[in-house]
């Protein structure tokens, strides 16, 4: 699932780097089918990180493989 994962973000990656930010792959629990996911550069601290990870990141991560369960923030 990792590789589908990776996949996927390669596909949002350009649209967050766009604004000055970035997205790294922290971790796929096989068992909990969650994602746990890095913003990186412009996202950080940016008051629109939190939307950007749910209603972007998770949405199209759960539309492209519907077996995740929740993308989460790295802390």
């Amino acid at each position: 699932m990792r590789d589908r994962v990776e996949a996927v973000l390669d596909k949002i990656r350009p649209s967050i780097q766009a604004d000055g930010g970035n997205v790294e792959l922290v971790n796929v629990d096989e068992e909990s089918k969650v994602v746990t996911v890095r913003l990186t550069g412009a996202c950080v601290g940016c008051p629109m990180s939190q939307l950007t990870l749910k209603a972007g990141i998770e949405r199209i991560l759960k539309h492209e493989i519907p077996e995740i369960t929740s993308v989460e923030a790295a802390m």
